[in-house]
């Protein structure tokens, strides 16, 4: 994948928390990143992560979640006293439970040129049921079937899974439920059948035995999958030896189809690279990066709620044959890149 580039169409981000209304008085946004993004009409969506958490006591870990009260969903505040010594920002474990310290939602952002967006005032996708009692993170859109399709990661006690949700309008959406069930995150679908299949890249989540690796999956209506396959895993190389896993959905070229996906290192540094897929076989891999795309260089990439990230699940094509990709920075804004082809 030596024949691409990603460059920076701009040295700050395009968006951050502080763009961002709190869905709830007592909530402080604390980051505005990761977007899933698509084309609507004459215009581009930016289906952004949202996180939030409440405002911050001396001494105290509030803990917000979503638990069933009186027959609905609602969000609950826990409180905790803070644990001594350095802790993860992100994730506490209190009496052997792990706790995200903030709850986060999707939110739609909306721009005429892609560069410039105003954000919805109100949430898009809340967590509104059991298995996204800790949030709903880092959605993809996919514009298939006449429908998008949303596939995002739904966060519980009982680990992150993947859910789906579809909307044709972005303004009423319906939750098709846990499509893959935890540990698994960074699922995307692909734009078009192939052979009559509905095709799905995702990332299970390994413990004692295996390395990270990205799977594919396949089914008959794009809500009930299986024959998983292993697709390909961490080349050993430093930057994505921690982790990796799919970015958007993949995109149809001359070549097969192009896969963008991201790599954390050792050092829990997110870099960004590319993979070719066969166009009529995509468990085939033609081609991979062996050096990242995009690592993390400006000071708003290294520096803010989980530092040195550059990660993205949304691009956009434009009618003119561009390609602009969003990719969140530091968990806390949104920057923007164009992909080029040398």
């Amino acid at each position: 994948m030596k024949n691409y580039t990603l460059r920076r169409l701009s040295d700050q981000p395009i968006l951050t928390a502080a763009d961002v209304k709190p869905s709830h008085p007592d909530f402080q946004v604390m980051g505005a990143f990761n977007p899933a993004a698509c084309r609507f009409g004459d215009e581009i969506l930016l289906l952004l992560r949202v996180a939030e958490a409440p405002d911050p006591e001396p001494n105290q870990i509030k803990v917000p979640v979503v638990r069933q009260q009186n027959g609905h969903f609602e969000v609950v505040i826990e409180t905790f006293k803070e644990p001594e010594g350095d802790y993860d920002p992100r994730v506490v474990t209190i009496n052997d439970q792990a706790y995200l310290t903030s709850l986060s939602h999707l939110r739609l952002a909306r721009s005429r040129d892609g560069i410039h967006f105003t954000v919805d005032e109100k949430p898009f996708l809340f967590p509104e049921r059991a298995d996204e009692s800790f949030g709903v993170e880092d959605a993809r859109i996919t514009f298939l079937d006449g429908q998008y399709w949303i596939t995002y990661t739904a966060v519980s006690e009982n680990g992150p899974g993947v859910g789906l949700a579809v909307t044709k309008d972005f303004q009423t959406v319906e939750r098709k439920g846990m499509i893959m069930p935890p540990p698994n995150k960074d699922a995307c679908l692909f734009p078009q059948t192939i052979n009559g299949l509905y095709y799905l890249l995702h990332r299970p989540m390994v413990s004692e035995i295996g390395k990270p690796s990205i799977w594919l999956a396949e089914s008959p209506d794009g809500v009930h999958w299986g024959n998983n396959q292993y697709l390909f895993g961490a080349a050993g190389t430093e930057w994505e030896y921690q982790k990796i896993g799919a970015g958007p959905e993949p995109l149809l070229t001359d070549e097969g189809w192009l896969v963008c996906y991201h790599g954390a290192s050792l050092t829990t540094h997110y870099s960004l690279a590319l993979a070719l897929l066969d166009r009529d076989n995509p468990a085939r891999v033609i081609d991979r990066s062996t050096a990242p795309l995009m690592t993390p260089e400006l000071s708003w990439e290294r520096e803010g709620f989980f530092p040195n990230v550059v990660f993205t699940n949304g691009w956009v094509q434009l009618p003119d044959g561009r390609i602009l990709v969003y990719y969140g920075a530091a968990d806390y804004c949104v920057g923007v890149a164009e992909l080029v082809r040398d």
